[in-house]
């Protein structure tokens, strides 16, 4: 079948080089940028550019082997596909599938409560943790509402709120340009080491690079649309890598300008890090006013990116016959209406724990997000390996492989406690993994009782599952 072809059971094919680039860029830029500048700094001080390179080239070696499995197997699914095709082991797909859902899915939510949070600051509204909380819920909503109307309009709604956010790093970028032209900069903090005393440099370094590496992601949810892409084996190489580019660029823009016009001092702890730095380098623009709106559009486009992922996700898990069909069901508008219904259930609950936990739970979050995520990208360096004795009847990208198992080797090491981690993210990964360790055995009872193959399954095969 060509892959230009539409049927009325499959998702709409809407992105190009343009939109995809675009979502890529936003998805990795996000929010972490915003908040994790200051907590980078206080681990290693004025070089906090070294951990965003370490982790955008960590990033980079994983990107590659994504690279080779989406223009190899250009279906929805991303990470989980691929380790069923190299494994076949249902029980580790099940809990590599659940594994990325949760972490788009705890991400959306917490963004959720971002949002809500930056709209009372914005308007200079006092509102209590309930009304923040009912806000967040609202949001969500309107994502599922976005997201059901189709990803056109959601990827158009992503371009715009993209461009937000882009405004907002380039706004901290040229005003440290300004003040280092004027010589208001400090050149010689920007390759100062400064590490906590019980850590040398080394593990200074990679415990920061574990904090630096959440702004990284993203990249990886731009392989769960490619059965809404034109031609993705031709677009995904060039476009995956000049995101990857442009992001680890302006992150490492980011990091010099605000080391070099604020001492670290100030930086490490502070929780709007960016917003310090135009303060000082530029007092005259009303920052505090600004950043905000600003901060909430750039949260509002990591939740709708993340909402988009997870649905597509069990969609596509749902096509592969590892979870239950029904998931796969297409509404009117080529939407998977029921994967969209099931994710935002599960985010809305998650807004609800997230509003009663304290900033340190949600900080731990964003790491344990991470951790999940490093795992994940373990197995996938892994399974391009393995995936090398299957052939394709069409050309597609192809990473060598000692950068493959360099790509294990790093994202190993970044979930170890060796890295630096605190123990409160493996405490709430391992909760995580023990939710998805019950939820797979029911559903594995049920394939087997209904005598469903565990093999991946021919797309072409599937009967169709859109609304008759």
């Amino acid at each position: 079948m060509s892959s230009t072809t539409e049927r009325p059971d499959e998702l709409k094919r809407v992105l190009g080089p343009k939109l995809l680039l675009l979502f890529i860029v936003g998805d990795i830029l996000g929010t972490g940028v915003y908040a994790l500048t200051g907590q980078v700094a206080a681990e290693v001080g004025g070089a906090a550019w070294l951990p965003f390179l370490v982790a955008f080239v960590v990033a980079l070696l994983t990107a590659l082997s994504y690279l080779e499995l989406v223009t190899k197997y250009p279906q929805a699914a991303g990470a989980a596909l691929y380790v069923h095709k190299a494994f076949g082991v249902h029980f580790l797909t099940f809990m590599v599938a659940f594994t990325v859902m949760c972490s788009g899915i705890t991400s959306a939510s917490t963004a959720s409560r971002a949002f809500a949070s930056n709209l009372a600051v914005g308007i200079d509204w006092e509102a209590s943790n309930v009304e923040i909380m009912l806000i967040a819920l609202g949001f969500m909503l309107l994502i599922a509402g976005i997201n059901l109307r189709g990803v056109s309009e959601g990827v158009k709604t992503n371009v715009v709120l993209t461009l937000i956010e882009l405004s907002g790093l380039l706004l901290v970028i040229m005003v440290g340009f300004w003040a280092i032209v004027g010589g208001n900069a400090d050149w010689g903090a920007v390759v100062a080491f400064e590490t906590p005393d019980d850590k040398n440099v080394f593990l200074a370094v990679t415990t920061a690079t574990s904090l630096a590496f959440f702004a990284m992601v993203g990249f990886e949810d731009a392989v769960n649309m490619a059965e809404e892409c034109h031609e993705p084996n031709r677009i995904f190489p060039k476009i995956m890598l000049t995101g990857l580019g442009v992001t680890g660029l302006i992150y490492i823009l980011v990091s010099i300008c605000a080391v070099a016009i604020v001492p670290v001092g100030e930086l490490a702890g502070n929780d709007t890090p960016l917003v310090t730095v135009v303060e000082q380098g530029a007092p005259d623009i009303p920052i505090d006013q600004i950043l905000p709106f600003i901060s909430m559009f750039a949260v509002a486009n990591s939740a709708l990116i993340n909402m988009l992922m997870a649905s597509r996700l069990l969609y596509g898990m749902a096509k592969q016959g590892v979870i239950p069909t029904s998931l796969a069901k297409i509404s009117g508008r080529q939407t998977p209406s029921v994967a969209i219904g099931f994710t935002t259930a599960l985010a809305l609950g998650l807004i609800v724990y997230v509003s009663n936990a304290s900033d340190d739970a949600v900080a731990v979050l964003g790491g344990t997000t991470s951790l999940l995520l490093l795992a994940v990208f373990a197995i996938v360096n892994l399974a391009v390996l393995v995936l090398r004795k299957d052939t394709v009847d069409h050309s597609h990208f192809r990473t060598a492989a000692p950068i493959a198992l360099l790509g294990v080797v790093t994202c190993v090491y970044l979930v170890t406690p060796l890295s630096g981690r605190p123990s409160s993210q493996y405490e709430v990964a391992g909760i995580l993994l023990v939710i998805g360790l019950v939820l797979s055995v029911p559903m594995y009872l049920l394939s087997r009782r209904r005598g469903e193959p565990l093999e991946v399954k021919d797309p072409d095969d599937l009967p169709p599952h859109g609304i008759p």
